[in-house]
């Protein structure tokens, strides 16, 4: 017998063979009373939401930047639509298979309808996870428009695909943006398309929906006039009290970073001491989340001495604050504070995402400049070469980067929502559209999830140094190529000598593993390349005690990423202790447990500091 899954997205068939009453039942309001009231009050929470967002932008504290976006999806897609109006004829082969497509899920309806043979027979249609109500299936209606839709979907983008004379960038966006629109008009998204959200307001008599709308006009006055959708419930969270506990101390702080160093739960430490270079654009505690799930204080068990740079969020004052500035005053900064700390000058350095970008630079400069404090570095889903850099690109050329530096030029920094949103729209089927239905439409609060409570506290990026960023990596892609410049000194990833643990996660939307790989051939010296399952962040922090998802090792990271793979050793469970090992080949020397700041450094404060506490 097939389960509801199976049904649901067709692979064990479902028959219509003659409409149950019963099945439609769900589907008849029951009480038009309370249904026009609630309608009302809906309507009135809908004027509230109208209102927090006109707000902001009748006093001219907010100004709609909707139509340079819109402006380059409109330019995309017009080349797409250039190519296929060229020509009636490709015009009507296009339409015709369209067309065609729908007779055969007419025709198809129409057997099941009439025969329930013919119902059992298996849909040919892809599954698709958010039409896992089977009445997306039973349903004949449901069943119709989702049909439609996955062959419209599955249309669009082959049209997409087989259009000539694009270039790659084009092409790309053209793609991303072919997704998003899809994404939004999912039938799944819309009340009186949803077999799930129709069957839930008339249970409800539309109640979901006045609390859906009352939560809808309180994100959007919590994003200041935007939609902030709230993809957890943010009250059951507070930094340094649930969050970022592992404990320690402040004992320096520049104009762009605070130094954090952990407290030692072993007897004896490593010799060398352990530094962590988190991105910016996100904050250092996703290494920090709990006790269970804290990568920092699992090193500090395992007898490390971790010091942590916890970045500013940035203001005005910051906004010519740029890689130089963040290497100085942020990388450079934490060594010195290492070396007074410890004693130590050599170290190990960890880099996560943008951070680990920034450390392979400051290790290209430092090698420049005589400083080879870094005896080894760890760098998590880190890019230093940009040719494969994924769905990100597609917000970075010439036109959209002149239009965000004239942005960011009058008020010193990139706010913090726009990189999230960005983020987001990466995987807009997973973080954004469902929590739209669960929130607005079903009028259901998120549950509390402290991944999904760090993923909300965004921060702000200095003007001068997004613009760098974009520039020099996304854009030209300078690091991998030796032209990047910092401090009048070109940088080549060749003079980097160290050993590299170069780790990649296998789901990766953010930094690919097809990138991350090509990345590792960049270095001067050996770099283990290692493969972990699942994304970006859930591949990361995953300790041993939960035995989830698995590793792969497999020598150099040479020639292809799909050939080293094929011959890869695959290891079930974290990749953390193979980490360790791996730190522990390049110097095991152990001395007694250090005191926090030693005896030059005094505490500024009790861990996780102040910087990591303003929120956007």
């Amino acid at each position: 017998m097939a389960d509801k899954s199976e049904e649901a997205s067709g692979t064990g068939g479902a028959a219509f063979g003659g409409i149950d009453p019963k099945a439609i039942e769900p589907y008849i309001v029951k009480d038009p009373e309370a249904m026009a009231i609630n309608v009302a009050r809906m309507v009135e929470n809908l004027g509230k939401a109208a209102s927090a967002w006109m707000e902001p932008r009748e006093k001219g504290e907010l100004t709609d930047a909707v139509s340079e976006p819109l402006t380059d999806v409109v330019k995309t897609m017009s080349k797409v639509t250039e190519y296929w109006m060229s020509d009636p004829r490709r015009v009507l082969e296009a339409q015709t298979h369209l067309l065609g497509s729908y007779f055969e899920i007419w025709s198809r309806s129409m057997r099941r309808l009439a025969d329930k043979d013919a119902a059992n027979e298996p849909d040919p249609l892809r599954k698709e996870k958010r039409f896992s109500d089977q009445d997306w299936v039973k349903n004949p209606f449901f069943d119709l428009l989702r049909q439609v839709y996955i062959v419209t979907v599955d249309w669009a983008e082959r049209l997409v695909a087989d259009t000539e004379g694009l270039d790659e960038h084009t092409r790309h966006k053209a793609q991303f943006y072919t997704r998003q629109i899809t994404a939004a008009l999912s039938p799944a998204n819309f009340v009186a398309t949803n077999p799930e959200l129709y069957r839930e307001t008339v249970a409800t008599s539309g109640a979901n929906l006045v609390k859906g709308m009352k939560m809808l006009a309180e994100d959007i006055k919590a994003g200041g006039g935007d939609l902030k959708i709230r993809q957890t419930d943010i009250s059951k969270f507070a930094v340094g009290k649930n969050l970022a506990m592992t404990p320690g101390k402040v004992i320096a702080q520049s104009d762009v970073c605070q130094v954090i160093q952990y407290e030692a739960t072993t007897d004896t430490v490593l010799k060398r001491p352990l530094l962590i270079c988190p991105p910016w654009i996100n904050k250092f505690y996703i290494l920090d989340l709990n006790p269970q799930k804290s990568f920092i204080k699992w090193c500090v068990d395992q007898g490390q001495t971790v010091f942590v740079i916890s970045w500013v969020n940035p203001d005005e004052r910051h906004a010519n604050k740029d890689w130089e500035s963040y290497i100085r005053e942020g990388v450079n900064f934490a060594l010195d504070t290492i070396e007074k700390a410890t004693g130590e000058k050599d170290v190990n350095a960890i880099g996560y995402c943008v951070g680990g970008t920034l450390l392979s630079a400051a290790l290209a400069l430092n090698a420049k400049e005589k400083d080879r404090r870094i005896k080894s570095a760890t760098l998590f889903t880190t890019q230093v070469d940009f040719t494969h850099a994924g769905d990100l690109k597609v917000f970075v050329d010439e036109d959209q980067l002149s239009a965000l530096e004239e942005k960011m030029a009058g008020q010193g920094y990139l706010d913090g929502s726009k990189m999230a949103s960005a983020f987001n729209m990466l995987r807009s089927s997973e973080l954004i559209w469902p929590y739209f239905v669960n929130n607005y439409l079903k009028g259901q609060d998120p549950l509390p999830f402290d991944l999904l409570y760090w993923n909300s506290d965004s921060t702000r990026m200095p003007a001068a140094n997004h613009s760098f960023y974009l520039r020099n990596c996304y854009l030209n892609n300078t690091l991998a190529r030796g032209e990047m410049e910092i401090a009048g000194k070109k940088l080549s990833l060749k003079d980097v000598k160290i050993p590299i643990y170069n780790l990649a996660t296998r789901e990766d939307h953010i930094a690919p593993a097809k990138s991350v790989f090509l990345g590792s051939s960049k270095f001067g010296g050996p770099v283990d390349f290692v493969l972990t399952g699942s994304g970006h962040i859930a591949g990361v922090v995953n300790p041993p005690d939960k035995g989830k998802y698995q590793f792969w090792t497999g020598g150099p990271a040479k020639g292809e990423y799909e050939d080293w793979l094929t011959t890869a050793v695959e290891t079930p469970g974290s990749w953390w202790p193979h980490w360790q090992q791996w730190i522990e080949t390049q110097d095991a020397r152990r001395v007694k447990a250090r005191k926090v700041g030693g005896t030059q450094l005094n505490a500024i404060e009790e861990a996780p500091g102040s910087y990591v506490m303003a929120r956007v």
